[in-house]
């Protein structure tokens, strides 16, 4: 198994080459495979830290090494110590060679200050070993400038160390989406071909086997988009509401006018930029805010600033809009604002994962697959996880129905699973009432997305719901429990109208699982209904069962749990080593407690012979590979489990949220496992990818659910 490193090298300035590293990173992430980074020369005189390495720490949730300072740099190769600098860089690469067999590595940047640039990254380029990727920005209708721009960097190194041309912020093209996690359906496959002919007029080898462009990634305008609170020191500005200063700068708009000719203006990511005389611009900005139109922001110019009565008078209660004041002219303060820097700041982390999953989209996967190979067995790392929800989910094309229909984030959601194919959402609202909160958040509504107005068609499953209840309850208390669009939702689920259920943005878990153990029922081979986590370590995805529904679980209903919990793993391409928790290893302890652990491990191995099942086992056993072979050196999952089923709910959830809340690990559910189809809780805190993610979850189960019902065709 031989070491790969890929040395990334730009050709100009702001071409987005920490940008291409992470996608890359990221687009072997999600092959399973775990890179490691390495910036060998840092050129950032006055940081503390270097904000590639701390991107790279963040988004991969990995350790790698500080480059080499600045000032040793510069003073080393003043002194001719090149040799003992590549010493140096080679001393970091095998660091952190001995965790990783591909090594993504980042150049130095050529500019007008360093202008040994180009040469030190080709000596390094040999020194690692290294395979080199040169990263251009690109123009579709300047193809011979773009390639000169390759060319030069080119020449510095030998035909057989080039392995590609990765073109980033592609001038030409329409702005993509920013997809949720890896899409290849984002790939410019014609766009890549037309543009290579056009590049092999002047230059013939570019595009071709040996150097093959590896990606086309547009510019995105979308990307492009600080925070408030980045371009506040660019523009001299001082606070006078800080409100919401992460809120991010989509456009800027001078207020020059009569503000109601201006009106247009006011919509969501709009910075305002205004006279600070212009108390009119002010009061109409802080109306739009408390409207629910996000505006990015208010900056006040020139002149002083408003004085406390004013602004009191133009602000409500705690305004969340922000406001900043500069001492620079309107016109200075839009010039300044239209020549922020790209750079993601290291703190800007939301914005560094877009950019990610934007770029991993954009590159080739079979150049992706043939650095794969020869590499370890690929293990399911979190990012291959979700990659594989959202693929599986497209592939399932489920309708899946979301009670909560005129919630900001759900209604964001359902935007993202339409327009990307994940599932076709039902939203349950009034549509005018989605319209208002879409046009709020700037949302904007993909066709085919449905919205039913619970109104319209309660009245149809008012008597099914009766028939479905066996006389519990009467027409009128159906139409009464159906105001309720959860129970609405349930009844569509029950009646096959859809073909899963997710709320509980705003519903407690309660509110979303009742209906469904009333109306929906266990699955036919199950006694109970059960949960699951996912839990998004850095380098494995968990399973932990059952964390949120059975309070005291017997033995029998514990093994059915721990098969319950298998197959919902394997369902989603985890090879299962279960593991029963308790407080004792083996036969060290005993107890009421660890008898029944050991009595539930015995049921479920009876039950399911092909499952790797072994208990009881205390979490460090289970999950610690020196610790397994110390306390249950025989056993085949002890220090290698991936599925934690708990003996009660008491430990169950509190280990997940100790788990999720000490080591800030993602947890996908819960996830409702036994009923006769799928419904699923979201957390009242979940983010708009935890409901595009459990979307996807939901969609896979009712699939798969599927495919067990359908009877198997007999051999002719």
């Amino acid at each position: 198994m031989t070491m790969k490193t890929i040395l990334l090298v730009p050709t100009a300035e702001g071409v987005g080459l920490t940008s291409a590293c992470l996608g890359l990173v990221y687009a072997l992430e999600c092959q399973g495979i775990k890179a490691g980074f390495l910036k060998a020369f840092s050129q950032d005189a006055t940081a503390q830290s270097d904000s590639s390495t701390a991107l790279y720490r963040h988004i991969s949730q990995s350790q790698t090494v500080e480059p080499i300072a600045y000032a040793t740099l510069t003073s080393r190769l003043a002194l001719g110590q090149t040799d003992e600098l590549l010493e140096d860089a080679v001393s970091l690469h095998r660091e952190v060679a001995q965790k990783h067999d591909i090594i993504i590595a980042e150049g130095l940047v050529p500019n007008g200050r360093d202008a040994f640039a180009a040469q030190l990254n080709a000596q390094l380029a040999q020194a690692l070993d290294a395979k080199v990727v040169i990263v251009s920005n690109a123009d579709l209708n300047q193809a011979k400038a773009t390639a000169e721009k390759v060319q030069s960097q080119l020449r510095h190194y030998a035909l057989e160390r080039a392995a590609g041309v990765l073109f980033m912020r592609t001038k030409g093209l329409n702005d993509a989406q920013i997809p949720v996690t890896l899409d290849s359906s984002l790939r410019l496959v014609n766009e890549t071909a037309q543009f290579t002919q056009a590049l092999q007029k002047s230059h013939a080898h570019l595009g071709g086997k040996n150097l093959p462009i590896i990606g086309l990634v547009p510019f995105s305008s979308t990307l492009s988009v600080p925070r408030l609170s980045d371009l506040a020191e660019h523009i001299q500005a001082t606070w006078l509401n800080q409100g919401e200063s992460q809120r991010r700068v989509l456009n800027s708009s001078l207020i020059g006018g009569n503000i109601g000719n201006e009106l247009n203006k006011f919509v969501a990511g709009e910075l305002i930029v205004s006279p600070a005389d212009r108390v009119d611009a002010l009061l109409a900005s802080q109306l739009a805010n408390q409207n629910g139109t996000p505006l990015a922001g208010v900056v006040l110019t020139e002149q002083q600033a408003p004085n406390n009565d004013v602004l009191q008078f133009c602000q409500s209660h705690k305004s969340t809009l922000p406001i900043l004041h500069t001492g620079l002219t309107a016109y200075e303060t839009v010039q300044k604002i239209q020549s922020f820097c790209n750079e993601i700041p290291q703190d800007d982390t939301t914005r560094a994962e877009q950019v990610t999953h934007f770029v991993g989209s954009h590159l080739d996967p079979e150049w992706i697959n043939q650095l794969v190979s020869n590499t370890q067995k690929p293990r399911l790392s979190p990012s291959a996880f979700r990659h594989e929800l959202v693929q599986k989910s497209i592939h399932a094309k489920k309708r899946i129905v979301l009670p909560e229909g005129d919630e900001p984030r759900t209604i964001e959601a359902a935007a993202i699973c339409q327009s990307r194919g994940i599932a076709q959402c039902v939203l349950l609202a009034k549509p005018e009432a989605v319209a208002e909160v879409a046009k709020a958040r700037g949302v904007e509504l993909p066709q085919g997305l449905e919205i039913i107005d619970p109104d319209q068609i309660r009245d149809q499953y008012i008597e099914p719901m009766v028939a479905l209840r066996k006389g519990k309850l009467d027409a009128i208390q159906a139409n009464e429990q159906l105001q309720d669009t959860v129970v609405l939702g349930t009844m569509m689920l029950a009646l096959d109208h859809v073909d899963g259920l997710v709320s509980g943005a705003v519903h407690t878990t309660a509110n979303t699982v009742r209906p469904a153990f009333q109306l929906i029922k266990t699955a036919p081979e199950y006694s109970l209904v059960s949960s699951v986590f996912f839990m998004l370590l850095p380098d494995e995805v968990y399973v932990y069962g059952d964390c949120a529904i059975n309070p005291t679980p017997n033995a029998e209903q514990l093994a059915e749990i721990a098969i319950q919990s298998a197959d919902s793993a394997k369902a989603f391409g985890i090879d299962p080593r279960i593991a029963m928790i308790s407080y004792s290893t083996g036969t060290s302890g005993a107890g009421a407690d660890v008898e029944k652990v050991a009595e539930a491990t015995r049921i479920a191995k009876e039950r399911r012979p092909d499952l790797l099942i072994d208990g009881p086992l205390q979490y460090d056993a289970a999950s610690v590979e020196s610790v397994g072979r110390s306390k249950a050196p025989n056993s085949d999952v002890a220090g290698r489990a991936n599925v934690f089923i708990f003996p009660d709910l008491n430990t169950g959830n509190t280990t997940y949220k100790a788990v999720q809340r000490s080591a800030n690990v993602v947890s996908v559910g819960p996830m409702l496992q036994g009923l006769n189809k799928p419904v699923n809780d979201l957390s009242r805190g979940a983010l708009v990818d935890d409901i595009v993610f459990t979307i996807a979850l939901t969609a896979i189960q009712s699939e798969q659910q599927a495919a067990a019902t359908q009877p198997e065709v007999a051999a002719v």
